[in-house]
């Protein structure tokens, strides 16, 4: 009976906001790129609502998945980064840990990249929900999808730092002048994508 309760309380953790997060995000927007196509959908949606949960909005991991690579499987950055999502293999092997399941696939397959990038997303909004008072669920996505960008310890640094010159502030919108600014147009360009900016 303790396991079950154990395995209750992190799903409640992340479905809430998903909850507020799908119904702020209920209404259609329009996709403004060339790069978005339906070939990856069924993985964007199936790891989305394993991860996020059922209410989720999915269209904000595609919409990463286009600022990362223009949903291009063969991607390689120069830094080494692979694949539609952009994960380091030394990240990739982290995960590998994390999760058994997502051990069976390979980095440069859709579908595990797809995955192994969006709980990734996960480990890193549960740091944000954790951390940050009084947040809303789309400002902790942006901490996300900047953490994931530039690194959890470099957004926090920046996140401490930012408190100490202005006080109490609330997260993106106060810190994204201070991050690097290939962090402030990758989120920008997310933002764009998802219709809000």
């Amino acid at each position: 009976m303790q396991s079950r309760s154990k395995l209750v309380i992190p799903a409640l953790v992340i479905l809430l906001p998903s909850i507020a997060l799908a119904a702020a995000n209920s209404k259609r927007h329009d996709i403004k790129s060339k790069a978005w196509t339906s070939k990856y959908d069924k993985y964007f949606r199936k790891y989305t609502k394993r991860y996020f949960g059922p209410g989720f909005n999915w269209h904000w991991f595609k919409s990463q998945g286009v600022a990362e690579s223009g949903l291009r499987e063969n991607a390689i950055s120069s830094t080494g980064a692979v694949g539609i999502m952009q994960i380091l293999p030394s990240t990739y092997a982290d995960i590998h840990k994390k999760s058994p399941y997502l051990s069976s696939g390979t980095l440069s397959d859709p579908r595990w990249n797809i995955a192994a990038g969006i709980f990734y997303d996960r480990i890193l909004y549960k740091r944000w929900l954790k951390t940050l008072d009084k947040s809303s669920p789309e400002n902790d996505l942006y901490m996300t999808f900047a953490s994931y960008n530039a690194g959890h310890g470099r957004i926090t640094r920046v996140l401490n730092k930012t408190k100490k010159q202005k006080g109490n502030i609330e997260g993106w919108e106060d810190i994204k002048q201070h991050v690097p600014s290939q962090t402030r147009h990758y989120v920008k360009r997310i933002k764009f994508l998802m219709g809000k900016d």
